[in-house]
């Protein structure tokens, strides 16, 4: 299949202050120009910076990412440049567009962090292996448990969080006193696509945990640069999209997702006996009241009419 016949997905961030009248601008703007050109996707847009996921033909991204480059009026440096991840879909993977006014870019809760100020250490995918294979480095995975469970680096510690924001208390109440018993050299720091380790990274340097590192680009970067013979990386990446999650090849993978509770599924999951498709799964069975799921069930019924 052609790159005109297939659509293009681009992740994407960058910590760059943005004053006020650039942020409106952005929040009146990319709209329109995702109506004009057809994308799908969201961006979150804050005085720190904009982080997004968009979706639509391989022009009509590179024009949005364009646009964000000149009205963030980025440059060169790792701070001054828009950190894009890209990957191909058969099918549009969102439904709308939305670009939304928020207080972080990825909401850690803390405002005293500033990736700009103090950050790990960036290892580029080609260096990874060495890193976590070193017997003395602390490999922490920084994204949150449902999308662990489907998917990790060997050996990496799971904070078992359910939110981002749930990382400061983790590190406090888990990883220091686990640092001070195991005393490794170094600590590496991995997520999907690299933003949630700028901030993970910096509050460890703030908060002195010693020397920390991070997966420049994240496992997606990871994925598209390491070849599957030579990877660390084992199961499945869990995206924010309607393809829920990646293969080594940025494919979608064997996992689809519960619309009632919005937590991926295995193949394994569906053949539960309390599966039942867009109403319940085996993670969610004891969440919601029974109105709840007629309520679930009707909208399966149209989603299946369509």
């Amino acid at each position: 299949m052609s790159e005109s016949q297939r659509f293009l997905v681009a992740a994407f961030y960058a910590f760059t202050p943005l004053a006020q009248e650039k942020r409106e601008r952005l929040l009146s703007d990319l709209p329109l120009m995702a109506r004009d050109h057809s994308l799908y996707g969201s961006v979150l847009i804050a005085h720190e910076g904009v982080n997004g996921t968009i979706s639509g033909s391989k022009q009509a991204v590179e024009i949005l990412l364009e646009r964000l480059r000149q009205t963030l009026s980025l440059g060169t440096e790792h701070f001054e440049r828009l950190e894009v991840k890209r990957s191909w879909s058969h099918k549009q993977v969102f439904r709308r567009f939305k670009a939304r006014r928020k207080k972080e870019i990825v909401t850690m809760g803390i405002d005293t962090v500033d990736p700009r100020t103090s950050v790990g250490t960036y290892v580029d995918p080609a260096d990874w292996n060495a890193l976590v294979d070193d017997p003395e480095t602390l490999v922490i995975d920084a994204r949150n448990s449902y999308e662990t469970a489907i998917g990790s680096f060997n050996d990496s510690l799971d904070p078992n969080t359910e939110s981002f924001g749930e990382f400061p208390q983790w590190a406090e109440q888990t990883l220091r006193p686990l640092v001070k018993e195991q005393a490794p050299k170094r600590i590496a720091m991995f997520c999907t696509g690299g933003i949630r380790c700028e901030k993970a990274s910096s509050y460890l340097q703030q908060k002195g945990f010693g020397e920390v590192h991070h997966l420049r680009g994240g496992i997606l970067k990871y994925l598209e640069q390491i070849p599957e013979a030579e990877s660390r990386w084992q199961g499945e990446c869990f995206v924010f999209d309607q393809r829920v999650a990646l293969n080594h090849q940025l494919e979608p993978g064997v996992h689809s997702l519960c619309h009632a509770c919005g937590l991926p599924l295995s193949p394994m999951d569906r053949e539960h006996p309390s599966y039942i498709k867009g109403v319940q799964c085996v993670h969610c069975v004891e969440r919601f009241s029974d109105s709840d799921r007629d309520r679930f069930a009707m909208r399966q019924r149209q989603i299946d009419q369509q």
